[in-house]
């Protein structure tokens, strides 16, 4: 099956000091024996307020080497304080030269999607100006992206993009091949029913939550997304805080038992 576990589910085990980037890698390949990772950049990066800065070029490397070395897909980077759409032009732009830093690191670890937020907190509907300026940013983005075998797109995660409405508009107004969806099933602030429904032709990476991974009801939206084209990984997104291992290999055993009810069984 197609599984892999968000690196933000190790971040409790990451703020004790107790995995970095490479214990990650070593867990997901030997202790669950999966074949991809969704790195998250909090993971390669150091807190600079108000970003996340990426670590120089030769540790990129090194991570790429691990990776290599472990045959691990990287299938989804999922990248904070790097979204297109802040009120401040001075921020924005902060925010869009950290992206395209980003942006080649995901080429130098050879992520297959990239994961950057919409921005717009405070708000369920995109401003004309929010909205204009995060379709041109991702067509800009997603230039960078074709250039180097990669889609990128945003999670239904913050703001407007809660709404399937609003992430449906804006995927048909990018209009662009290498754009996509980043589903975490069900997480809708509206039509929470039909939600993934509606952004389904543009999903390229989906997030298993527990409350996803323990309902039955999830095999439905699994079968939904495979009928609609969706042929890419399950990735468990849980912020493991009393046992963490034992937590996601729980939810690793529901996701598969949803896939499996689905049909998908390889």
């Amino acid at each position: 099956m197609k599984l892999s576990i968000g690196g933000y589910s190790f971040n409790h085990l990451s703020l004790e000091g107790k995995m970095d980037v490479f214990g990650y890698l070593e867990s997901v390949k030997f202790r669950y024996g999966l074949d991809a990772v969704d790195l998250w950049n909090a993971q390669i990066a150091e807190r600079t307020a108000p970003l996340l800065t990426l670590a120089d070029e030769s540790y990129l490397r090194k991570v790429r080497e691990a990776l290599d070395e472990k045959e691990l897909r990287l299938v989804n980077l999922a990248i904070d304080t790097a979204h297109l759409w802040d009120p401040d032009p001075t921020m924005r732009e902060a925010l869009r030269k950290n992206a395209l830093a980003h942006l080649k690191a995901a080429a130098i670890l050879g992520a297959e999607t990239v994961r950057i937020d919409t921005g717009g907190y405070g708000s369920d509907r995109f401003s004309e100006e929010a909205f204009t300026h995060i379709v041109e940013g991702f067509r800009e983005y997603c230039r960078i992206a074709s250039d180097n075998g990669m889609r990128i797109g945003p999670e239904n995660h913050m703001g407007p993009s809660l709404v399937p409405g609003e992430m449906r508009r804006l995927a048909q107004a990018v209009d662009d091949p290498s754009f996509g969806i980043l589903l975490h099933m069900g997480r809708w602030n509206e039509e929470r029913e039909t939600g993934d429904e509606q952004v389904a032709p543009w999903v390229f990476h989906t997030h298993f939550d527990a409350q996803t991974a323990a309902s039955s009801e999830s095999a439905h939206t699994v079968a939904m997304l495979r009928d609609a084209g969706f042929d890419g990984y399950w990735a468990i997104e849980h912020n493991a805080t009393v046992n963490p291992y034992s937590e996601i290999s729980a939810l690793l055993k529901q996701a598969e038992s949803r896939l499996g009810e689905a049909g998908i069984t390889a």
